[in-house]
C-alpha cells in the first residue's frame, strides 16, 4: 500500500510570503499544494483566484489541487487549468452540468472530480465516479479553516471506498485533519489527506507531514 497523499491547504499559510510558503512545502516533501478557491456565494468566504494559483505555479513543482467552492465553476475552470492547476474539483449542485465539466477538465490535461459536503449523501457522487480522477469528501463545512472534523464523515469515507470497487480514483479528505484523528480518516478509506493548521501551526511542519504520509505502511 502506497503512503498517503498530503496535501497542505495554502489557506492556512501566510497571504503575505505565500511564494515562500510553496517553496518550503516543497522542501518539506508535501505531495500537493492544496488551493481553496472561494467566491462568497457559495460559501460564505472569499479566498484568492487564478492570480494566486498562477503565483503559487511560478514558485514550485508540485501538483497544485484547486478546489473551486464557487458558484458555475465551468465558467472558470479552463482559466484555473492555464493558471496552472494540476487537479480541479468542483462541487457537483454548484454546476449547470457536472458530466460536461469533468469532461472538459480532463480534454485540457489536468485530473478531476467531484466534492461532496458533510451532509451531502455519497449517493450523490455515483453518476460521476466514472468520470474522476478524485472524490473529496468534506470533513468540515467549507468556508473557514481550523474548523474541527465532523466523525459523521468517516461511514462515508467508508461506504465511498465500497463504491469503489476497481475504479481508480483517489479519495480526498479535506477539513480537520490532525495527527491524532489521521490514522482512523486513511483506515476509513481516505488516500489524499488535505492538512492546514496541522501542517503550518506545527513546530515542526515537516515532521508532521512525514507522520501523515506514512500513516498508510499498516493499511490492510
Amino acid at each position: 500500500m502506497a503512503d498517503t497523499i498530503v496535501a497542505p491547504s495554502i489557506l492556512s499559510a501566510d497571504f503575505a510570503a505565500m511564494g515562500e510558503a510553496v517553496k518550503t512545502l516543497q522542501r518539506q516533501h508535501a505531495d500537493w499544494v492544496h488551493c481553496d478557491v472561494m467566491d462568497g456565494a457559495f460559501v460564505p468566504n472569499i479566498t484568492f483566484g487564478m492570480p494566486m494559483v498562477k503565483a503559487l505555479r511560478r514558485n514550485t513543482e508540485l501538483p497544485l489541487d484547486v478546489h473551486l467552492m464557487i458558484e458555475r465553476p465551468e465558467r472558470y475552470a479552463a482559466e484555473f487549468i492555464k493558471s496552472g492547476a494540476d487537479i480541479v474539483t468542483f462541487h457537483p449542485e454548484a454546476s449547470r452540468d457536472p458530466h460536461k465539466l469533468l469532461a472538459e477538465i480532463r480534454e485540457l490535461g489536468a485530473k478531476c472530480g467531484v466534492v461532496l459536503n458533510p451532509d451531502v449523501a455519497v449517493s450523490e457522487a455515483e453518476p460521476f465516479l466514472d468520470s474522476c480522477d478524485v472524490v473529496m469528501l468534506m470533513g468540515v463545512f467549507p468556508g473557514f479553516g481550523g474548523q474541527k472534523f465532523i466523525r459523521d464523515v468517516l461511514p462515508k469515507l467508508e461506504e465511498l471506498r465500497r463504491l469503489r470497487g476497481n475504479r481508480k480514483f483517489l479519495i480526498e479528505l479535506d477539513g480537520g485533519v490532525t495527527l491524532d484523528n489521521a490514522r482512523e480518516i486513511v483506515l476509513a478509506g481516505a488516500d489524499v489527506l488535505v492538512a492546514g493548521s496541522c501542517v503550518f501551526s506545527s513546530p515542526d511542519p515537516e515532521q508532521t507531514i512525514a507522520s501523515l504520509q506514512h500513516i498508510a505502511s499498516d493499511r490492510a
